[in-house]
């Protein structure tokens, strides 16, 4: 599969507004845009859709920087804030009317509604269907909108990148508004302007705004501007086929890091492999995906989000990840401080190799840094039978005589001990991983013995034969 051939002057955007958090899905959108400019040689640029006051917070702007930036989706230059430039989309609106684009239009609300309502009577789609479009002798002193001119007559194409051809009738568009009564833009207007003024070259975005395309295509055209190519990426459903929600998982990025403990890179990677992919290749680096990245081979139908799959391809990059950076993130997680670190460092290589996310790497570490008298979770507390802390006592004994304390000095004297006593390895390893660790799962057991040092290991042995004091 070859990559596609370069394109010159790609600008290409991620236009959130500020919600509380970055979607998965936005953050997907996001990824697409980026790797589509880096493919060819292009920019990436970010614009924050900040014009509702009421939700646009600085904290809801700063989530959003700060999820972009875990995942190492940096745009180009500094963010464009959308509210900064109301001025600038007042002005394009006004032009279109001086150029017999677009029209002030007195209909009232109430005038709508009964229209609308009229509309629904008749089961018929309602359209705007403006007395004053083609009039210019309104009335000064009341309040107006700016619309647009919509074509009637035809139809609009779309050749997108993704869908495919798209072609919808222009009596389907009706005449929208491009300035509300109170001279604020509207989303529609503000987007197209920011757009051309951004030099933005190719929309990626989801195929929910396809209609929307349409739309904005009649102001372009109305202005006079290049068109931009056009890429509508199908939404992500859940497991179960239906629309994504928040119980399949649909949350924020930081819950993903923050929650779930998903290292950035596996989540890039599996949000890259939701609709797009490169031959059976699951594990992509962010250099093989801008390589290799080609809008073409995103697929037309709805990717779905497993969060299964996702923790398995987590696995692989804590597996692979580096034992510091490991540590650092696990730390916070158990309130560790800083001379138990030494201690998590040399335990990472087993720990790692068992762990899915962070939240398990941190609970499979929790052992090592447990006070006396151990915690025993109910499944390794069944393993303490009173005939298995009879092996326990004997195994202590034996390992109390080692003159080293080594993997192949401990792992000498149980074996010893599970051959005196006439059992198979597991059946002495089993009981004594419960009493060392408190689970029934852990690193190998001669490498948790060598972790917890003599002194603590043989002192968590015998709590489990020898009665506590009174």
């Amino acid at each position: 599969m070859g990559a596609s051939a370069k394109i010159d002057g790609v600008v290409t955007r991620f236009a959130p507004s500020p919600t509380g958090y970055l979607h998965i899905g936005g953050a997907r959108t996001a990824l697409f845009n980026y790797l589509f400019a880096r493919h060819h040689g292009g920019k990436y640029l970010l614009r924050i859709e900040d014009t509702d006051k009421a939700r646009s917070t600085q904290p809801a702007i700063d989530a959003i920087l700060d999820g972009l930036s875990w995942l190492g989706i940096e745009g180009d230059g500094e963010p464009h804030f959308q509210s900064q430039y109301e001025a600038r989309h007042a002005e394009v609106a006004h032009q279109l009317i001086e150029a017999g684009a677009a029209y002030r239009c007195y209909l009232t609300p109430e005038e709508l509604a009964e229209r609308r309502a009229a509309a629904q009577a008749e089961r018929r789609p309602f359209r705007i269907d403006s007395e004053w479009r083609d009039r210019a002798d309104g009335p000064a002193d009341q309040p107006s909108v700016v619309r647009i001119k919509a074509p009637r007559a035809g139809e609009t194409v779309i050749d997108d990148l993704v869908q495919g051809r798209v072609t919808v009738a222009n009596a389907e568009i009706d005449d929208f508004v491009l300035l509300r009564s109170d001279g604020t833009p509207t989303y529609m207007l503000a987007v197209v302007v920011d757009d051309h003024d951004m030099g933005v070259t190719h929309i990626i975005r989801g195929d929910d705004h396809l209609n929307n395309a349409f739309r904005q295509l009649a102001i372009i055209r109305a202005m006079g501007w290049p068109e931009p190519a056009y890429a509508h990426v199908p939404l992500i459903h859940g497991h179960d086929g239906a629309k994504l929600s928040k119980r399949h998982g649909a949350l924020g990025v930081d819950a993903y890091r923050d929650e779930l403990g998903i290292l950035p890179e596996a989540l890039g990677n599996y949000l890259l492999r939701l609709g797009w992919g490169h031959g059976d290749d699951e594990i992509i680096s962010r250099e093989q995906a801008v390589e290799w990245f080609d809008i073409g081979h995103v697929g037309k139908s709805p990717s779905r989000f497993d969060v299964k799959k996702l923790e398995h391809l987590n696995g692989h990059y804590i597996r692979e990840a580096d034992d510091g950076r490991l540590v650092d993130l696990v730390v916070p997680r158990l309130g560790l401080d800083f001379d138990q670190r030494a201690l998590l460092l040399r335990a990472m290589p087993e720990l790692k190799a068992r762990a899915h996310n962070l939240n398990e790497l941190a609970d499979g570490a929790a052992f090592l840094f447990a006070e006396r008298p151990l915690a025993i979770e109910p499944k390794a507390a069944e393993l303490l039978t009173g005939e298995a802390r009879a092996h326990l006592k004997v195994a202590h004994d034996e390992l109390s005589a080692l003159g080293e304390w080594t993997l192949d000095s401990t792992d000498a004297a149980v074996r010893k001990v599970a051959e005196a006593q006439g059992l198979k390895l597991g059946k002495l390893a089993q009981p004594l991983r419960a009493a060392l660790t408190g689970k029934t799962t852990s690193p190998g057991i001669f490498d948790v013995l060598a972790l917890l040092g003599r002194d603590e290991s043989l002192g968590r042995i015998a709590d489990q034969f020898v009665e506590p004091s009174e």
